[in-house]
């Protein structure tokens, strides 16, 4: 006797026709045909089950903020900077919880069940970290959330970065973060890293740095951050985000780069949608788009996940909470719309980005967390064609969200009378 039981699911590596029980919050068994009874059963009449979607970079104290003050009227992200600077002095407890739960609400209903979020620490105030240290123990049943102590004025350009980064982790922050190309100096910029890395190996945390976010070819920051990776043993515990520089950059000395951040260990997360929208706003035509070289990380060995980096606030104005979103814009930017691409990218939204934020027991097989979701498509690649619709999100073994799903009704003579868009994919 299972507590749940799914019948006929199709699995992202390729299986078809399985079943997967369930018990106490875990994954018992994941085969075909399994005989036995169960408290609730779910036929998935083999669509889509996948590991839970994993967001490994965003900024929950600034969503659903959009409009205030007001709006970013050039787009770029330096006014996205200057208005969040404006709106912080402002910034209540009550209003950054209330907006932070009402995303994650959101969340859910796309099968989004990890996140790792940015809390920016420059406002010695640190009503950020209080709030957001609140969301995460709220969310904790449904939604795993970590926070990083994200100085985002810089960590030495801001009046109290210093202090206010190392209070906040004092206050239970999970990962040291950083953002050296907006430093005063290279130089400091680098010194940042160093202090940074540093102050990670003491405490034993992660590190997760806002790097190179710029057009400049010039930034290379990532260079430095491979270096005190290894200088420290964090191999393995670093994610440089965003990389955009990577775009603009040579390819002689990208041949040298892409190895250190090899041999660093270096956790990649370029964030799709919002660097294609923020990345070549100086130049006119030919225009750059911004996101890193996702190939060539990938074919090296690093590990590349990607994040949905920000919601409908100063810095973008669009957004769902939607990973597929994400992986559909990155198919079209990286320019990886083969089959196996596709299954790649698919991994950049599930294990990858588990990976990155070292979450133990995900995945679909046996002993794994009961985390799970169903999706209206039949394989991995078809899932993120359609953005596809979550039937179900599954959360230690029990339905947490459903959603019907979408079938369009069709009167014409001669012709089907319902369309379900799942089914229109091409058989070879």
């Amino acid at each position: 006797m299972f507590d749940l039981l799914i019948r006929h699911a199709n699995l992202p590596d390729g299986r078809i026709g399985v079943d997967i029980a369930v018990s106490g919050g875990r994954i018992t068994a994941v085969e075909a045909g399994i005989v036995a009874e169960a408290d609730e059963v779910i036929d998935a009449t083999g669509r889509l089950v996948s590991p839970p979607f994993v967001d490994p970079h965003f900024h929950m104290d600034a969503t659903l903020s959009l409009g205030l003050p007001r709006m970013n009227v050039s787009g770029t992200l330096l006014e996205g900077i200057q208005l969040w600077g404006e709106l912080r002095p402002t910034l209540t407890r009550e209003a950054l919880v209330e907006r932070a739960l009402r995303y994650c609400d959101l969340a859910v209903t796309q099968g989004l069940l990890y996140i790792r979020s940015h809390v920016d620490t420059s406002d010695p105030r640190l009503v950020t970290a209080e709030a957001m240290i609140e969301v995460r123990e709220r969310v904790k049943p449904y939604i795993d959330l970590q926070l990083v102590a994200f100085p985002q004025d810089g960590y030495y350009r801001a009046a109290d970065g210093v202090k206010s980064l190392e209070r906040a982790l004092d206050m239970g922050l999970d990962i040291v973060g950083g953002i050296p190309h907006f430093e005063r100096t290279m130089e400091e910029g680098g010194q940042s890293l160093a202090a940074l890395c540093r102050i990670a190996a003491e405490r034993g945390l992660p590190v997760d740095i806002h790097c190179d976010e710029t057009d400049d070819p010039m930034s290379r920051h990532i260079e430095r951050l491979a270096a005190e990776t290894v200088r420290f043993g964090l191999q393995g515990r670093v994610a440089g985000s965003h990389l955009t520089s990577m775009h603009s950059m040579d390819n002689y000395y990208v041949s040298k780069l892409i190895p250190l951040m090899a041999e660093a260990e270096i956790n990649v997360i370029p964030n799709p949608l919002i660097n294609i929208m923020l990345q070549g706003r100086h130049d006119t035509y030919p225009k750059r788009r911004g996101m890193t070289r996702v190939k060539e990380l990938m074919e090296a060995g690093l590990n590349v996940s990607f994040g949905h980096d920000c919601v409908m606030d100063p810095w973008y104005n669009m957004g769902a909470g939607d990973m597929l979103e994400v992986g559909h814009m990155a198919i079209h930017v990286a320019q990886m719309a083969g089959i196996e691409d596709k299954k790649k990218i698919f991994q950049c939204l599930t294990v990858n980005s588990a990976r990155t934020m070292g979450i133990e027991g995900y995945g679909i097989e046996k002993g794994a967390k009961a985390d799970f979701v169903i999706l209206q498509a039949h394989d991995a690649a078809e899932a993120l064609r359609l953005k596809a619709n979550r039937l179900h999100v599954i959360k230690a073994g029990k339905v947490i969200s459903r959603t019907a799903p979408r079938v369009s009704a069709l009167f014409l003579d001669g012709r089907p009378e319902t369309v379900d868009g799942a089914d229109y994919a091409p058989v070879a």
